[in-house]
Parts: C-alpha cells; sequence; structure tokens
C-alpha cells in the first residue's frame, strides 16, 4: 500500500517539486486551498500544512502523522476531532535567522524613528533629529528558543546588554543575566526594549499583562513576535494612549487580520507588521530539511525518532 501525502500550503508545488524525486514511491497531492483536496483527504497518510479544518481532519480517516510548517502548532492541537493517535511535529529550530532580523529592523526603526522618515519624504518634508542609538541599551528577550538565543547573538552585535527570560534554565552566551520566569518584572523595570518570542500555552497568555507593562520604563518599547494572546491588547493601548510606554512593534495580534478600524494602525508610535516574522523567500528549503529526514525516518517505521514531535 502505497504512502499518501497531502500538501496543503500556498507554496505546495514548490514542495511537491522537490519532494516527488527523491521520494518516488510517494503519491503527492499538493494544493493551496483546502477546496482543491476532495477525496484525498480520505487516503492521504500524512499531511504537511501549517494547519486545516477541523472539518476536513475529520475526513482524514487514514492519517498518520501531520507535519506543522510552523512552529505554533496550538491551532492544530485545538481540532476537536484531532485523532490522539496521529504524530505531530513541528519546524522549530528554523525561523532564528528572519525573526531576529525582524527583530534588529524593529528595534532600528522604532529608536531612529523611521517611519516619521517615510511619512515625512512622502510629504517632500525635511526634517532632522538625533537618533538613540541601540549600543549600550538593555534588551529583554522573554523566551530563549532557537529564536530568542539568535535574536540575543545579534543583539550583542549591536553592543546592547541582553537579559533573557526562560522557563527553564539556559546557557546562552549572548545572554548577560539569565532570569526565570518570575523575573519578568524586574526586567521589564530595567530594559529599553522587551521582545516576547515565547510560545502560545495556558502558563504564557495574557503573561505580559498590566503589571508587566505598567512595570516598564516610559522611554522603553515593547516587540511581540509570539502570539497576540500574550500580550494583553487592552493594557498595551492604554499605556501607549496615556504615554507610559514610548512604543510598540507587533507582528501578532488577537484577531487576524488586524480589523479596520483597530487602534493601533492609527497610532503613530507603533508599527504593525502582518505576521510575516517567520517567513522568508528560504522558508520551503528551510523546511524541507527537517521534513525529509523526517519524512525518511518515518518511511523507516522509526515514527518515535522524528524531529520536533509534540506530545498532545
Amino acid at each position: 500500500m502505497k504512502t499518501h501525502l497531502l500538501i496543503l500550503d500556498s507554496l505546495a508545488e514548490e514542495y511537491r517539486k522537490a519532494l516527488e524525486p527523491e521520494f518516488p514511491d510517494l503519491v503527492i497531492r499538493a494544493c493551496k486551498t483546502e477546496s482543491e483536496v476532495g477525496d484525498f483527504i480520505e487516503k492521504a497518510t500524512i499531511l504537511l500544512a501549517f494547519g486545516i479544518s477541523d472539518e476536513l481532519i475529520r475526513k482524514a480517516v487514514n492519517l498518520e502523522w501531520i507535519q506543522a510548517l510552523g512552529t505554533g502548532v496550538d491551532s492544530i492541537l485545538g481540532l476537536s476531532s484531532l485523532p490522539r493517535n496521529v504524530l505531530l511535529t513541528s519546524t522549530r529550530g528554523i525561523h532564528g535567522p528572519q525573526m531576529s532580523e525582524l527583530a534588529i529592523l524593529l528595534m532600528l526603526a522604532l529608536t531612529r524613528r523611521f517611519p516619521d522618515t517615510v511619512r515625512n519624504q512622502d510629504k517632500a518634508v525635511w526634517d532632522r533629529w538625533p537618533s538613540e542609538l541601540l549600543w549600550q541599551k538593555k534588551v529583554g528577550i522573554l523566551g530563549l528558543g532557537a529564536v530568542g538565543e539568535e535574536i540575543a547573538r545579534k543583539c550583542k552585535a549591536f553592543g546592547m546588554t541582553v537579559y533573557g527570560l526562560n522557563r527553564s534554565t539556559k546557557q546562552v552566551d549572548a545572554v548577560d543575566r539569565f532570569f526565570g520566569l518570575d523575573g519578568l518584572l524586574t526586567v521589564a523595570g530595567e530594559a529599553d526594549y522587551l521582545i516576547v518570542v515565547v510560545p502560545l500555552t495556558p502558563e504564557t497568555r495574557g503573561m505580559v499583562g498590566t503589571e508587566v507593562i505598567s512595570a516598564m520604563k516610559p522611554t522603553a518599547f515593547l516587540l511581540n513576535l509570539a502570539r497576540g494572546a500574550v500580550v494583553d491588547e487592552k493594557a498595551l493601548i492604554q499605556a501607549l494612549e496615556s504615554g507610559t510606554l514610548a512604543g510598540a512593534a507587533l507582528d501578532v495580534f488577537n484577531e487576524e487580520p488586524l480589523p479596520q478600524g483597530h487602534p493601533f494602525w492609527e497610532m503613530k508610535n507603533v508599527i504593525v507588521t502582518p505576521h510575516i516574522g517567520g517567513a522568508s523567500t528560504s522558508y520551503a528549503g528551510q523546511v524541507l530539511l527537517i521534513f525529509q529526514e523526517n519524512l525518511r525516518r518515518y518511511l523507516r517505521g522509526e515514527r518515535h525518532t522524528l524531529i520536533n514531535r509534540v506530545d498532545h
């Protein structure tokens, strides 16, 4: 019996073209949308996707393994029809380069008021001001996974003092001071930038709330590159509007796409990016390094050795 792989993603054809020469015995269906899947879902034993609807997963009667295309798998775990015996793996560990570059970009843009420069260019206005620097500033990184570690390394290259916050103790060369999660208020009070890159879990939901935001300096900036629900948006809006926080850069939100009319759109001290932190033109190649190795192990029957297995 042949193994059937369903790829559900906007880059599905790119993945299919890379996989077919390497795995000629696989039956592969590449779909950009769920409407293209048809009855293939009933034959699929493997799914490669960011997510899938509960309606479609209910029809996946032969599904044995889901390789998620992202690090966060909360949308998959939240499916009421997800069978407990289905293997789930993520692409954790590949997002360090793109996420860390976005963090640096956003810190520089906030610090140097780059959005104001672009607005002035649109109006042909010549206006100059002295810029703050990242050099000698303090940055707190909430979450020291692969992404947090890479952000720490790049921050050190800019001459910053790096505070790391993580649930478990880690030795990271680029981190000057390490704190457990119980040190969040301390770091929030000292940092010039607080960067949120923790996964969304029951423990981290709402973690950056009124107490943490109130502890931050009025000259400080908050960056959320994790999940919208980690930060209390109402508390953040209040702080930004009242001037008790200098600004924020947000790549993730409670509701996505961010609705028209949301206060963040109009705030001059906020940079909004449309959940692009993990995306890059190199993404498919990064995913394939993990998926191809996992696929080889799966086909050899070594399912207990799959990379980035997620318990559920």
